[in-house]
């Protein structure tokens, strides 16, 4: 359903029992100044949501809104009907921000306790996600002394303590390498499947691989809102960025510190990254170069 020739209450068309997120006529900013601009949807159907956008098209103001910690200049988001103002319904969700805000001075697990005495979890909660997140070899280190990559999945792994009927997930993945970025989007995979999961991403091969609709903004407002097939690039071009210097990719066209590579669709992607493996290539990331959301956008 592309903007323009919508009708102003966009949905899901697929209906289904359970949990309801309706954002109705929401604008929303700081200080007085708009970034949403009368936003409207609903989904009442588990699945993952893939939100869509270039750098400053409001996703994080749209999750930060969606959450209840920032409040609306006009509209309305409900959950079930209620206001997301109401504690019950804001307790039906779980908000994961794009910057970690985790304390330096805590270990991994000293952490995750903290947050699972805050949100009503037990210590077999920590336990299980320390596993889950492979997080168990970090889990007496200082937060300050892990990686980007190593915080990101510590972070995650707060999402999962306790569970919820929503998800906001604002770049799950974002500074992780590409097998535990996989890793992650499986286990976001197997959360859809019962959940309502609004997954927040600038790469659309991430979309294609677990979402099943795409909200896409542009300036702030809802420019598109569809089934992910829909959606059609005339071409996919990857990059890759190399832990160390490698003579299989030596003949590959490059731009900056990424190796190019064109295929038929984000489903080359795992034969690429198995071949890739198969010779030894040590990959520090994988992300696509062409984004098919600038044609739409243009």
């Amino acid at each position: 359903m592309a903007a323009g020739g919508s009708p102003p209450g966009l949905h899901a068309t697929e209906r289904g029992g359970g949990v309801s997120l309706s954002c109705e006529s929401v604008s929303a900013g700081y200080l007085g100044a708009r970034v949403l601009r009368e936003i409207t949807f609903d989904v009442d159907r588990p699945g993952i949501y893939v939100v869509l956008g270039p750098n400053g098209a409001g996703k994080t103001t749209l999750f930060r809104t969606l959450s209840g910690i920032l409040r609306p200049y006009q509209g309305t988001v409900r959950i079930d009907g209620e206001p997301i103002d109401r504690p019950r319904a804001r307790n039906r969700l779980h908000y994961l921000s794009h910057a970690d805000g985790m304390p330096d001075g805590l270990t991994v697990r000293e952490a995750l306790r903290l947050y699972a005495r805050v949100e009503g979890a037990s210590p077999g909660d920590v336990d299980r996600v320390l596993d889950l997140l492979a997080l168990r070899e970090f889990a007496d280190r200082f937060l300050s002394q892990l990686s980007a990559g190593q915080r990101k999945r510590a972070s995650v792994a707060r999402v999962f303590l306790q569970d919820r009927a929503i998800y906001l997930l604002d770049e799950p993945t974002a500074n992780l390498d590409p097998k535990v970025a996989r890793e992650i989007r499986s286990i976001i995979l197997e959360l859809g499947r019962e959940k309502i999961v609004l997954y927040s991403s600038h790469n659309l091969f991430e979309a294609r691989e677990i979402g099943r609709y795409v909200l896409a903004l542009k300036d702030g407002r809802l420019a598109l809102f569809d089934r992910l097939e829909n959606l059609r690039g005339s071409h996919f071009v990857v990059g890759v960025r190399l832990l160390e210097p490698s003579e299989y990719v030596a003949g590959w066209a490059r731009e900056g510190e990424y190796y190019l590579r064109e295929l038929p669709g984000p489903e080359g992607v795992p034969a690429l990254l198995r071949d890739l493996e198969s010779h030894g290539v040590r990959l520090r990331e994988l992300r696509e170069m062409n984004n098919p959301l600038e044609d739409l956008f243009v």
